[in-house]
This record gives C-alpha cells, structure tokens and sequence, in this order.
C-alpha cells in the first residue's frame, strides 16, 4: 500500500511544471516602438524560464487598464506588471493588488504613489532625473561649440502631460537652461505631442509656419523628435542649422543619427526594464524581498558612441 501511495505521489509531482508561475502584464499601449522593446524584454525572460506572461494593451484608457488588473487578480496570476497609462492614477491599481495579496511591479513609468507602495509592489525603470538633464545638457554643450551663446532659441516638445517622465523631462530642461553655462537658451515654445511622431510633425509644421528664428529643439522622447525632422526636411531647413535631441535611443532614432539630422538621444535600456520588472515580480510572487525603487542607468548617446548602441534595442 505504501509503495502505490508514494507511486502515486510521484506520479503527481512529474505531471506538474516545474516552473507554474503566471504573470499577469497590462502595458499602457502597443503601439510605441519603445513599448514594444520593454514588453518583447519581459517576454523572452519569461519564455526562458518557463513562465506565462499574459501580456494585455490598455489602449491608453485608464480604465480599461484597472479593469485589467481585477481581472488578473480574478484570474488568480502569480504576480502583475504594470506599464501605467496614468501615472498620476496609480493608486487604485495599488489598492486591487495589494487587497488581494497580489504581487504588483510598475515599470518604466513611475507611479505616483512611489514612496508609499504596499510592501509587495515595487518600481523598475529609470531615474528620469538623468533623462533630461543628459539630453539638455548636451544640446546646450553643442550649441556653446557652434558659438550659439548669444540669444539661442528653442522649442520642447512634451510627451503625455499625465506621465511623470514627461513632467520631469521638461522640468530638466529648464533646470538646465537655467545654469549659468546654458542660460543664453530662450525657449519660445512648448506644448505636448503625446510622445507621438505625427503630432510632433504636425506641431512642428505650426511652428515652422510662425516664420520664427530657432535653434535648437528639446523633445521628450525619440518619436517626438523624428517627428520634428520630418518637418524640418519637408519645410526645407537644412538639418545642419538646428539641433535636434531626443531620449530612449530607439533604432529609428539611431537610424537618424547616423543620417546626421538627430544629434542627441538618450540610451533607456527598455529590454532591460522589462526583464528586470518580470525578475523583480517573480521574486515577490516567491516571496522574497525586492528593493522598492529599481533604478537602471540612463546614457548618452552621440553620433562619438553610437557603434556601442547600435545592437542594444
């Protein structure tokens, strides 16, 4: 009787997966090239491990994402990956997980409730800080080298005006025009984009048609400032005449430096967020301890190391 009741146990543990956990991942949009670069990270993570991820698109509607989350915790998954459509309404995304006991990561973009995450949420991304402040810096060191110190004019093309990284990217902006090295930057002009390329060409082509003088432009992401390009080139401005910088250092951006009409972006290792908020959820949903705040370093990218980026996204 024994040896059918262990015959039996064994039997059972063979047919279970050796890795059952499920993962449960609402991603403000799919259609966004850098988006698409983070999700496809948390995705081959998972497949290397064996695990399921039930990747879902919010379509950029707050509530279709909370409606997401209820239904993962439902659903009964190991652990939720966040991409926030909103990061300013992230408390109640919070609050379904952590009522339910669920394992909430956030990524990429920070939620608002930072500081005060239940104990077993988490957030991977990036210091956007540094996003900004790399990216105006640079412009600023570019413009000083072509002897632009007298009166330079600029524009900031803004992303989604519900998103931290949007608000702190331009906040970096003017931090860094107001130094002294780089105060002889005026901006003429700013207004959101959505970190979208059509609407920056769109917004663009407004501002070109105002007949104004500039110099440089400030956009939040890479997509915002291909879009300008494509303006500037249908409005005949030689791309030699303005400055134009960019963050996340897509492939279309590295695509356009290497053209020479983008000057500057600024490397976000989406990939690496990905993999690190899939690792992060894991180890929550095994009930290990995870720092709170997972920072991964941003870096500058130059048309002088480009070669190092080229293969990263």
């Amino acid at each position: 009787m024994k040896k059918l009741i262990l015959a039996g146990c064994l039997a059972t543990l063979m047919s279970t997966p050796a890795s059952a956990e499920t993962i449960g991942v609402s991603m403000a949009l799919f259609d966004d090239n850098f988006l698409t670069v983070l999700r496809n990270g948390i995705q081959k993570l998972g497949e290397s491990k064996g695990v399921k991820v039930q990747i879902e698109d919010a379509q950029n509607d707050v509530a279709k994402q909370l409606d997401q989350v209820k239904n993962f915790v439902a659903s009964g998954v190991d652990a939720i990956i966040v991409n926030p459509v909103d990061t300013s309404a992230t408390e109640a995304l919070s609050a379904a997980a952590d009522s339910a006991g669920v394992p909430l990561v956030y990524v990429n973009r920070q939620p608002i409730n930072l500081d005060k995450l239940p104990k077993k949420q988490a957030f991977v991304g990036s210091n956007e800080i540094e996003s900004g402040t790399l990216e105006a810096f640079q412009v600023c060191q570019m413009l000083r080298a072509q002897g632009k110190t007298d009166g330079a004019r600029a524009y900031i093309l803004i992303g989604e005006l519900q998103n931290q990284s949007a608000i702190q990217r331009t906040k970096d902006v003017h931090d860094v025009i107001g130094m002294d090295m780089c105060n002889f930057i005026k901006i003429i002009d700013e207004q959101t984009a959505n970190y979208q390329r059509n609407q920056a060409q769109d917004l663009m082509t407004n501002w070109l048609s105002s007949g104004e003088a500039f110099d440089a432009i400030f956009a939040n992401n890479d997509e915002m400032a291909i879009g300008a390009i494509q303006a500037l080139k249908a409005g005949g401005i030689g791309m030699d005449k303005v400055v134009v910088g960019g963050i996340d250092a897509t492939q279309d951006a590295l695509k356009a430096m290497q053209a020479g009409d983008l000057d500057v972006t600024v490397f976000q290792n989406a990939a690496g967020q990905g993999a690190g908020a899939l690792d992060a959820a894991l180890r929550l949903a095994k009930g290990e301890d995870v720092p709170q705040k997972v920072y991964i370093p941003f870096e500058l990218v130059t048309p002088a190391n480009i070669d190092k980026y080229l293969s990263k996204n």
